[in-house]
């Protein structure tokens, strides 16, 4: 997409905007940089506004897993953060990372973009492992990324 001087801009969704979105997030702007994609990625939460058992502001288990893919990290990463219509009007994609579970969030907040995003069908932690999850995340950026080339 051509937005002039601005990089065309991708939001990655999951839930609490702690573990599977901010790992797709800094993949996505680590490897976009390397190959010369012209967009660029952030990350928000559906319900990061709900009570829940996170601990600091982003998973260990998704700064492991960029560590070992050597993306580089911010040294003071940022909070989990809500998104807003606000967010997702100022996008060019907007994926969540999980349909079945994330579809109905968008119905119940956003109804008026439940059907203008792509979903994927990354499991979350009680489904599956942090290093099935990560990789699968990482097939699916790649193979987007090969999509965005193209524009």
């Amino acid at each position: 997409m051509n937005n002039g001087d601005r990089k065309s801009k991708i939001l990655f969704l999951c839930s609490g905007n702690y573990y599977r979105s901010r790992f797709a997030e800094h993949l996505f702007n680590h490897l976009a940089e390397r190959r010369g994609i012209d967009w660029v990625a952030d990350s928000y939460g559906l319900v990061v506004d709900r009570p829940n058992h996170n601990v600091g502001p982003i998973s260990t288990r998704t700064l492991q897993a960029l560590t070992e893919r050597a993306v580089t990290l911010p040294t003071d990463p940022r909070a989990p953060m809500q998104l807003t219509t606000d967010h997702l009007a100022e996008a060019d994609l907007v994926i969540a990372l999980k349909e079945a579970e994330h579809r109905p969030m968008m119905a119940e907040r956003f109804p008026r973009w439940e059907d203008r995003i792509e979903y994927w069908h990354i499991h979350d932690l009680n489904l599956a492992s942090a290093e099935v999850a990560m990789a699968e995340i990482e097939t699916a950026i790649v193979s987007l990324m090969e999509r965005l080339s193209k524009f």
